[in-house]
C-alpha cells in the first residue's frame, strides 16, 4: 500500500479513537478495560505516551526514550489525549522514512510504512478497549476493517506473545467467516464479547 494510503486510513483511525475517548468522564476512570492489568485511566495513559512517542519516531527523535514516558494525566485526560492525538496526527503528516521505536526489541529501526501500520492495529484495539469500557459500541468502515485485518494477521502468533513485554497475547480461535472486526480482537487476544461488570451510563 502507499503510503499516503495509509497514512488516509490511519488518520482515520485516530479521528475514531478521539472521539471514543471524548465519551470518558471523570467518574468512568476506574472502570476496568479489556486489558486486564489496566483501568480505564492507566489504558488513556498508555495511549497517549504512544502517540507522544510515535510522534517523536516520526520526527526523527523516536530514540529519546523520554518521548515514550508513561505520565499521570492528571484532571484533563481527555483533553491530554487529544492534544496528543492531535499532534502526532500533524507529525505524521511528513514522517520520516524509518522510524526508531526502542519499545521493539530487538529490532528497533522500521520503515515507515510498517512503523505506521503498527500505530494503526494498535489503535483500532484501543479504542475498541475504551468503547467497551464504557459499555459502548465500536464499528470500523469496511476498508478500513479490511487494512487492520491484514495488519492483524500479520502479527507473529506463538511463544514470543508470552513474554512478559509482549504487547499482545496469544490469538484466540475466530473463523474465516467471521466478522473482520472480530476477527481482527481475537488475532490480538481480545474477546468480542468482553463486557464491563457495571454497565451504568
Amino acid at each position: 500500500m502507499h503510503i499516503n494510503d495509509l497514512l488516509t486510513q490511519h488518520r482515520a483511525v485516530i479521528r475514531a479513537s478521539v472521539d471514543v475517548v471524548a465519551q470518558v468522564r471523570v467518574e468512568d476512570l476506574d472502570r476496568p478495560t479489556p486489558c486486564v492489568e489496566w483501568t480505564l485511566a492507566e489504558l488513556l495513559a498508555h495511549m497517549t505516551a504512544q502517540h507522544r512517542g510515535f510522534a517523536a519516531a516520526a520526527r526523527g527523535t523516536g530514540g529519546d526514550l523520554a518521548a515514550w514516558e508513561v505520565r499521570p494525566l492528571g484532571s484533563s485526560p481527555v483533553a491530554c489525549y487529544t492534544d496528543a492525538a492531535v499532534d502526532l496526527l500533524a507529525a505524521f503528516a511528513s514522517p520520516a522514512p524509518e522510524f526508531v521505536l526502542p519499545e521493539f526489541q530487538p529490532v528497533t529501526h522500521f520503515p515507515a510504512v510498517q512503523a505506521i501500520g503498527f500505530h494503526l492495529i494498535d489503535y483500532v484495539v484501543h479504542s475498541w478497549d475504551v468503547a467497551r469500557s464504557l459499555g459502548l459500541d465500536y464499528h470500523l468502515p469496511p476498508d478500513v476493517a479490511g487494512l487492520a485485518l491484514r495488519i492483524a494477521l500479520l502479527v507473529p502468533d506463538g511463544d514470543n506473545r508470552l513474554a512478559p513485554d509482549s504487547p499482545f497475547a496469544p490469538a484466540l480461535a475466530a473463523a474465516a467467516d467471521t466478522d473482520p472486526l472480530d476477527r481482527i480482537l481475537a488475532a490480538l487476544r481480545r474477546s468480542p464479547e468482553w463486557t464491563t461488570v457495571e454497565q451504568d451510563r
